[in-house]
């Protein structure tokens, strides 16, 4: 990567930035989640280089400014890894996943305190730039962490209920943002409720995309099959392909 930023290198690569490699970052690892999904373990071999490659070229242009080395960025995370896990490290002893949880985030604690990072709040560390499930869910697990929370899953089944009644009330007459307000109340709720019955629901939803792509493209091929295509067709042939795809 130096060899490529530097002069008689590669002309893309010299005039990236950190902000237009951004998006690159972002795009390897949703490619990284997919080849996991797939279980596609030569895939994902290379879809884990890709994304080390963004590491890597971060750290090249961090270093022709005189920011920090790539060394510097490993050094920070092996320090991370001992200082969070005191419990193999150290003296602190865990017998179970909640007590690991429990002693990670009091470490974590402790670095926002001697940070200074305190008096911003709880939520401050969820990032804003996160899709928004997994937005919600962070912010949720942190605020849960504390004590702000439903007992069970049945209490967020019964706040569903009451945000579904309430979404029903908004269609029938409310505003687009009313109506905009109440699908996102309802959104959070069901983020809340995966959390309860320990479901990631961003990959949930990416599974029942898969589903649905895989599903909608049997349709596609099946009426091809009789020189017809979606537009063609009605939606009593595309619900009986439909069906013929889940057996």
């Amino acid at each position: 990567m130096a060899r490529l930023r530097a002069p008689g290198g590669c002309p893309w690569d010299r005039e990236q930035t950190f902000d237009t490699i951004k998006p690159y970052l972002l795009e390897e690892t949703y490619e990284v989640m997919d080849a996991i999904d797939a279980r596609d373990w030569r895939e994902l071999s290379g879809e884990l280089g890709d994304l080390l490659l963004q590491s890597v070229f971060f750290s090249q242009m961090a270093a022709e400014q005189n920011l920090f080395s790539i060394s510097d960025a490993l050094d920070a995370i092996n320090e991370k890894l001992i200082r969070r896990h005191p419990h193999v490290f150290g003296e602190q002893t865990a017998e179970t996943a909640g007590d690991v949880r429990r002693i990670w985030g009091e470490v974590k604690a402790e670095e926002k305190k001697q940070k200074g990072a305190s008096a911003a709040g709880l939520l401050y560390g969820v990032p804003r730039a996160l899709p928004a499930l997994v937005e919600a869910q962070q912010l949720t697990s942190r605020a849960a962490n504390v004590g702000f929370d439903w007992q069970n899953a049945d209490q967020v089944l019964e706040k569903l209920h009451e945000e579904l009644g309430e979404f029903d009330e908004a269609r029938r007459g409310s505003s687009a943002e009313e109506l905009e307000g109440e699908l996102g109340d309802m959104l959070f709720v069901l983020v809340n409720l995966a959390r309860f019955v320990k479901v990631d629901p961003e990959q949930a939803l990416r599974k029942t995309n898969a589903k649905f792509r895989k599903r909608f493209g049997y349709i596609e091929r099946k009426l091809a099959e009789q020189g017809k295509s979606p537009a063609q067709s009605t939606l009593a042939e595309m619900d009986a392909l439909w069906e013929e795809s889940k057996r």
